[in-house]
């Protein structure tokens, strides 16, 4: 029986590029370009999902060039598991909505059922607008809701079990220099 770091050790071995780091690099960029040109004059509040979100925060908020206030929450639907089960609010949003604009940041929209009750919340708090978006968009036609996009994406990707930029593999790699796929997914 293999212990949990080296089945991760493996599947890293063993997974395909899907993106590698500089062309994750170039999408962040372009995110924070699309992200300030419809943002700069809102002054958003940016909760950012954790633990996926955390990574491209890091490296997309230096970019935005202009004032805002982050926050987070923490929903999710997969803890460690390879398939999604139902929604777990671990830390919902605390700041006050009302009348703000707010901008989700995470790291994938699989099918998006995390991301739409995440949005239907803050709307529900009073936000006056929300915004997502994602360093990645799964290509497939399972969305939570038909022909579901994030206002921001940064790259499409394949219908594949995917790791690295905040995305994990049971918990690890999230910090793989690149996005990956599971081999066999």
């Amino acid at each position: 029986m293999t212990t949990p770091l080296e089945d991760a050790l493996r599947a890293r071995q063993e997974a395909d590029c899907v993106a590698d780091q500089g062309a994750v690099e170039a999408a962040i960029a372009r995110l924070g370009n699309d992200i300030s040109r419809q943002l700069e004059n809102t002054n958003p509040l940016i909760y950012v999902v954790m633990n996926g979100g955390l990574v491209v925060a890091g490296q997309l908020l230096p970019s935005l060039a202009f004032p805002l206030e982050v926050a987070y929450l923490h929903a999710t639907r997969y803890g460690h598991a390879l398939k999604g089960a139902l929604l777990d609010w671990r830390v919902r949003p605390t700041q006050d909505l009302r009348g703000r604009t707010v901008l989700v940041l995470d790291d994938i929209l699989d099918e998006g059922h995390t991301l739409a009750a995440i949005i239907d919340y803050l709307g529900a708090e009073g936000a006056e607008r929300v915004y997502s978006a994602v360093l990645v968009d799964k290509q497939h036609a399972r969305k939570a809701r038909p022909g579901m996009r994030a206002d921001f994406t940064g790259l499409d990707v394949p219908d594949r079990f995917l790791f690295g930029y905040g995305m994990d593999y049971k918990g690890y790699w999230r910090n793989a220099p690149g996005i990956f796929a599971v081999k066999g997914t």
